[in-house]
């Protein structure tokens, strides 16, 4: 029975056959460390990765496994355990379980759960990259958003068989994060975010350009925060080597015009914009239609200032709500403030560009009217989340 005293933070814990059930057991226990009261449901097919005795220890509550499980008076197992959660995570959610899901069918006591449940669901899935990009699951995919499921986009890195891509379900820490933000109601439920993220690039030749050292991935990331959010994402990138979050809408663009093009398109419709991209500050006054031959001698370039993207947002008669991002080489606090204040953002985030370019942590000091909040090194999807909630305690105000 649901009990009204509750805080609203009990989590069913959804773990289905895969490596990653592994991290299941740090997800709950920075889950109950945080308040957050966590049961386990486990498919058979887990129960081969990870023990149930270990899930049991870890939040000192029974596992359940069976749909016909005899500790259930009532033989109502998923009826009782979907209406005694807030959420539900399956995590590990392998590529047979999400399949399940997107067609409604119900052949264990976790698929039962899901179908029968009346709070919100998210899944984290993890798979071969292959797995990952086949039509088939993409297809499913699609499927369950549209039916209001959240799905936390894995990451790409090294993988359980030896390969590398997409497919690797996220850290505990993230998860544990995307988690709490849903029971904080939705952070940024139907608002609308548009973000710029990687570099631009301006060409000089044919073949050759200017541009700068950005990986995509903090903008990236924090497409991704604000999409598990609730929030409704556009994301105008630069040229980089990442997926998108298949939940965003993405424009992509290669130089700063361009990008400022996209960003007059869209920003009339945006409550909040986040600018993380590095735009070039220049850009080759002329460009050759061909390749610039090398004649031994120098070459002297014209470059022409590139407008300042962030400031025309923030110049708009009726701007959104604007965060910056500042990446720095020296002097950190004292330029982060100061471009805060010259260029009107209630939000500015700042690093030392030479601990954050490429990686995939970084340590960030967020400035406010109200002062600094130093966010200690952690992975970027971690601080996207961090950033997401302060972003939204912020615009709340």
């Amino acid at each position: 029975m649901n009990d009204a005293s509750h805080t609203n933070n009990r989590l069913l814990l959804g773990l289905t056959g895969g490596v990653a059930a592994y991290k299941a057991a740090e997800i709950a226990r920075m889950l109950i460390q945080s308040g957050v009261e966590v049961q386990v449901v486990m498919t058979q097919s887990a129960c081969r990765f990870i023990g149930t005795a270990t899930m049991q220890s870890l939040t000192g509550r029974p596992v359940f496994t069976d749909l016909w499980d005899d500790r259930v008076a009532n033989n109502m197992a998923h009826i009782d355990l979907s209406r005694n959660a807030d959420a539900i995570l399956i995590a590990p959610a392998s590529a047979d379980f999400i399949s399940k899901l997107a067609h409604g069918l119900a052949d264990d006591l976790l698929s039962t759960l899901c179908l029968a449940r009346k709070c919100p669901l998210l899944i984290a899935p993890a798979m071969n990259s292959q797995m990952w990009s086949h039509p088939a699951t993409q297809r499913n995919l699609a499927m369950l958003r549209l039916d209001g499921v959240t799905v936390l986009d894995p990451d790409s890195g090294e993988q359980a068989c030896g390969e590398t891509g997409m497919g690797r379900m996220l850290e505990p820490s993230v998860l544990a994060e995307g988690v709490k933000a849903v029971f904080q109601n939705g952070l940024l439920q139907g608002k609308r975010v548009l973000v710029t993220a990687g570099p631009t690039f301006e060409p000089i030749d044919a073949v050759r350009g200017i541009t700068n050292s950005s990986s995509g991935k903090m903008g990236y990331a924090v497409a991704r925060a604000a999409l598990q959010a609730g929030a409704k994402v556009t994301l105008i990138s630069g040229p980089v080597s990442l997926q998108s979050p298949s939940a965003a809408r993405l424009i992509k663009v290669v130089s700063a015009l361009e990008m400022l093009e996209a960003v007059k398109n869209e920003v009339t419709q945006a409550d909040i914009f986040i600018s993380v991209a590095a735009v070039a500050d220049y850009r080759p006054t002329h460009v050759s239609k061909h390749k610039i031959k090398k004649t031994g001698g120098g070459l002297t370039l014209e470059l022409t200032p590139n407008p300042d993207i962030l400031e025309y947002v923030t110049s708009l008669p009726r701007p959104p709500f604007c965060v910056g991002f500042a990446a720095e080489t020296e002097n950190l606090e004292e330029n982060a403030s100061a471009k805060r204040l010259k260029k009107k953002l209630p939000l500015l985030v700042a690093n030392l560009a030479r601990d954050t370019i490429g990686s995939d942590d970084s340590a960030l000091i967020l400035f406010d009217d109200s002062g600094q909040y130093p966010l200690a090194r952690a992975p970027k999807m971690q601080q996207a989340q961090r950033l997401v909630q302060h972003i939204s305690a912020l615009y709340g105000k």
